[in-house]
C-alpha cells in the first residue's frame, strides 16, 4: 500500500460517519431512501476492505497507507507533532477490516425489516461501525480513543430502545462496564505521553520510544483490564451475555462479530505492540485467564437454554482462546489468536443473524420449546448447522485453522494448558451437538407450523458470512502472511 491509500483507510471512517450525518436529512416516511443510502454504502465499505486487506503488502513497511495531518502542536506540553489525525495499517488491522466489511453487510440487510424508528437505527448503527472502522486504522492515540468510545456510546441506545427481554438492565450493565473499562485505557494512554515525553499521542513514535521495564509491568496489565472488558475477558466479561441477550439482531452481530475484536485489538496495539516487556512479563497471567475463560465460557453455555444466552457464553469462550493465544508469546499462537478474532467474528454473526431471524416470527428463543426445526425451516437449518460446524473446529472451515494454531502454539509454551484448551473444544462439541439434536431433529412441535423461512435478504446476508468462512478455512495463507509480519516485529515473540 502506498501513502495513497491511506485515502482509503479514511473513506472507511468516513462513509459510515457520513451516511449517519446524512440520515438526520431524510424524512423518516422515506423508508426506500434509508434502505438505499445504506445498502449503497455498506457495499462500498465491504469493497474497500476487501481492497485495503488485498493491497495490504505483506513483504512491506509494517505500516501501510500511511497519511497524516497534525492538529495540534507545539502547545502546552505538545511538541511538534502533537495531537494529528494519522491512519495507517498493519497486517493485524487489515484482517480486522476485512472482518467488518464483511459483518456489516449482512448486520444492514437484516436491520431493513425494523419498523420502528428505522432511521434512528442506522443512524446509531453507522456511528458504531465508524468507530470500528477507526479503531483498526488510526495511529494517533488521542483520535484512536475518540473513535473507540464511538463504537460504545451508542450500543446504550441501540440495546435499550430497539433491544428485547431485560433491555434496559442489559444496555445499563454494558456501559456501566464499559466506560469503567475506558477509564484504564484513558489513564494508560497518557501515561505513555507523560513517560515518554515526546510531545506526541503519534502511536508509531510511541512505539518506538524506549520505555522503562517497571512502567511497562505497572501499567500493561490496566491496559488489559481496559481493552479486555470490551473483549470479554474473564472474569471482566459479564456484561457480554446480558448484551447479547438483550440486543436487536444486527446490534448483537456487530456486538459479538466485530465491537468485542476492538477489545482484543486495543490489547495487541496499546499493550503488547507498545509494553512488550511488560507484555511479556504478564503473559503467563493471559494464559490462565484465557483458559479460564474458555472452560467457564463452555461450561456456562451448557446449562444455557436460551439461545442468544448460550450464543454469548460461547463467545466468552471462544474470545478466551484469543487471549491464550496472546498469552503464548509464540508466532504460531498469536496467529491462531489473530484468525480467531476473525473466525469467532464471521462464526458469531451468522449465529446472531440466524437467532434473530427466527425469534422475529416466534418471539421465543428456549431450546426446549423447539424441536424438528430441520422439517419446518431447511434453509434456516443449514446455514445454523453450517456455523456450528465452524464453531466446533471442523476442517475446512474457518474455526478449525485458528484453534489448530492456538493449541499448537499452547502445548509449545504450556503444554498442560493445551491439554485444558482442547477440553474446551470438547464442551464445545458437547453443547453445540445438543442444541442441533433438540431443536432441529426428532418430531416437529406443532407449536411452530406457523414459522416460515427466513427471509431472501437474512438467506444472502447468512451466505456472504458463510463464504468468508469457507475461504478463510480453506485458503488461509493470505490472513498468514499479512498477519505474520506484523507479529515478528513485536520484541520478545519466539518461532
Amino acid at each position: 500500500m502506498t501513502a495513497a491509500d491511506g485515502y482509503v483507510l479514511i473513506a472507511l471512517c468516513l462513509i459510515p460517519l457520513g451516511v449517519s450525518m446524512l440520515l438526520f436529512l431524510v424524512p423518516t416516511s422515506q423508508r426506500s431512501s434509508v434502505i438505499a443510502l445504506t445498502g449503497i454504502s455498506s457495499l462500498a465499505m465491504l469493497a474497500l476492505s476487501l481492497y485495503v486487506f488485498f493491497k495490504y503488502a505483506f513483504n512491506g513497511e509494517q505500516f501501510q497507507g500511511v497519511l497524516a495531518w497534525t492538529w495540534m502542536q507545539n502547545v502546552g506540553l505538545l511538541g511538534e507533532k502533537g495531537i494529528q489525525f494519522k491512519v495507517g495499517v498493519d497486517g493485524i488491522g487489515a484482517s480486522l477490516v476485512l472482518l467488518t466489511g464483511v459483518v456489516i453487510v449482512p448486520a444492514t440487510w437484516v436491520t431493513w425489516k425494523i419498523q420502528d424508528r428505522m432511521k434512528d437505527y442506522f443512524i446509531l448503527l453507522y456511528l458504531v461501525t465508524a468507530g470500528v472502522y477507526g479503531a483498526f486504522v488510526i495511529l494517533d492515540l488521542f483520535f484512536w480513543f475518540l473513535f473507540y468510545e464511538m463504537a460504545l456510546m451508542p450500543m446504550y441506545l441501540l440495546i435499550g430502545v430497539w433491544g428485547s427481554t431485560r433491555k434496559e438492565y442489559g444496555a445499563m450493565k454494558l456501559m456501566m462496564m464499559l466506560l469503567a473499562g475506558s477509564i484504564f485505557i484513558f489513564t494508560v494512554i497518557f501515561a505513555l505521553f507523560t513517560h515518554v515525553g515526546a510531545g506526541t499521542f503519534d502511536m508509531v513514535t510511541l512505539l518506538n520510544a524506549p520505555k522503562d521495564a517497571g512502567f511497562q509491568k505497572i501499567f500493561f496489565p490496566l491496559l488489559v483490564i481496559g481493552c479486555g472488558t470490551l473483549g470479554a475477558m474473564f472474569p471482566f466479561h459479564s456484561w457480554s451475555p446480558d448484551g447479547h441477550a438483550a440486543a436487536p439482531t444486527s446490534v448483537s452481530m456487530l456486538h459479538a462479530g466485530v465491537l468485542m475484536k476492538v477489545g482484543a485489538f486495543g490489547v495487541v496495539r496499546l499493550g503488547f505492540q507498545m509494553m512488550p516487556e511488560g507484555g511479556a512479563f504478564w503473559a503467563p497471567a493471559l494464559i490462565v485467564l484465557g483458559a479460564g475463560a474458555g472452560l467457564y465460557g463452555a461450561i456456562s453455555a451448557l446449562r444455557q437454554t436460551d439461545m442468544k444466552l448460550l450464543m454469548g457464553f460461547s463467545s466468552v469462550s471462544h474470545m478466551g482462546y484469543v487471549f491464550l493465544g496472546l498469552g503464548t508469546f509464540n508466532a504460531i499462537g498469536w496467529s491462531g489468536a489473530v484468525l480467531q478474532m476473525t473466525a469467532h467474528g464471521w462464526m458469531t454473526a451468522l449465529f446472531f443473524l440466524l437467532i434473530g431471524g427466527m425469534y422475529d416470527q416466534s418471539h421465543n428463543r428456549d431450546i426446549p420449546n423447539f424441536s424438528g426445526m430441520a422439517k419446518q425451516m431447511p434453509i434456516w437449518s443449514i446455514f445454523f448447522i453450517f456455523a456450528s460446524m465452524a464453531s466446533l473446529g471442523l476442517p475446512g472451515l474457518s474455526g478449525f485453522i485458528a484453534e489448530l494454531h492456538i493449541f499448537i502454539g499452547t502445548f509449545r509454551s504450556y503444554p498442560i494448558v493445551g491439554g485444558l484448551a482442547v477440553l474446551t473444544a470438547a464442551i464445545t462439541t458437547t453443547y453445540l451437538i445438543r442444541i442441533l439434536a433438540q431443536a432441529f431433529f426428532g418430531e416437529m412441535n406443532p407449536r411452530w407450523a406457523h414459522l416460515q423461512e427466513i427471509t431472501w435478504m437474512e438467506r444472502a446476508g447468512a451466505l456472504v458470512l458463510a463464504i468468508a468462512m469457507l475461504a478463510l478455512g480453506l485458503w488461509p495463507s493470505p490472513w498468514i502472511q499479512r498477519i505474520a509480519p506484523s507479529i515478528i516485529n513485536i520484541p520478545g515473540i519466539t518461532l
